[in-house]
């Protein structure tokens, strides 16, 4: 009798240990499209996107990576040039630029942006996006907008929350 009991919980602790064994990791992964605010463009100035992947490698030492496109749209959400693909690892930064004479614009013109990229719940990507417009001869910046807190999506910048409702700050 206790030789049985004794062989019924050997079988039943060998079980758990298969069991544990044969964990398995499921990994899931979305495509995420954040479309620019639109942002005049004159015929002194070139506009930019800029990524920047700040994750860091997972605890078990995944490598962190951000792949996806950059592509400029037009005042009715056409593309205006092919897409810019990029995979960027940690602390990476890839930038595409839109000079006026490529947007098709004549005079001056409203542009947007639209970052599209994909997620994985096995790869760490912390994507961060800025979008801004310069003088093409001088690098003056005229407008720099990024996410709040330096999040995804772009928001009153340079990575600030927006300002209090009544605090009279503008953006």
């Amino acid at each position: 009798m206790i030789l049985r009991k004794l062989i019924g919980v050997s079988i039943l602790i060998a079980s758990a240990s298969v069991a544990l064994a044969q964990t398995t990791t499921t990994s899931s992964s979305s495509t995420n499209t954040i479309t620019l605010p639109p942002t005049g463009l004159a015929s002194s100035e070139t506009a930019q996107i800029n990524v920047a992947n700040n994750a860091t490698a997972s605890s078990s030492g995944t490598a962190a990576s951000c792949a996806g496109s950059i592509s400029f749209l037009n005042s009715s959400g056409a593309a205006i040039t092919s897409a810019a693909s990029f995979t960027l690892a940690s602390g990476d930064v890839s930038s595409v630029t839109l000079p006026y004479s490529k947007s098709g614009l004549s005079g001056r013109g409203e542009i947007r942006g639209s970052v599209e990229f994909t997620v994985s719940s096995s790869v760490p990507c912390a994507l961060q996006i800025s979008f801004e417009t310069y003088d093409s001869s001088s690098g003056v910046t005229h407008i720099y907008l990024t996410g709040p807190g330096g999040g995804p999506g772009p928001g009153p910048g340079p990575g600030g929350p927006p300002p209090a409702a009544g605090s009279g700050g503008s953006l």
